[in-house]
């Protein structure tokens, strides 16, 4: 599986790693990812998934249900 939030789909950003004489090379800025198990009311038992930190933020604010209707996800599938 890819490395990207399963609800925003957040995923890496193409940067530079600037040195000190300014020589510039390619780097890649991982989003932060975790592992998460959530509840689903609706569905009455545990969903597992991989979110970045400001969706599991979020989450507490909405909740699973509008998030996953939002990102067009079908959470009987995790």
């Amino acid at each position: 599986m890819s490395r990207k939030c399963q609800l925003t789909g957040k995923k890496a950003n193409n940067a530079y790693a600037i040195s000190h004489s300014h020589r510039r090379t390619k780097k890649l800025q991982q989003a932060n990812l975790q592992s998460k198990r959530v509840w689903w009311q609706e569905g009455n038992r545990w969903v597992k998934l991989k979110l970045s930190t400001k969706a599991i933020k979020t989450l507490e604010k909405k909740g699973l249900q509008a998030m996953a209707k939002e990102a067009g996800i079908n959470l009987h599938h995790f």
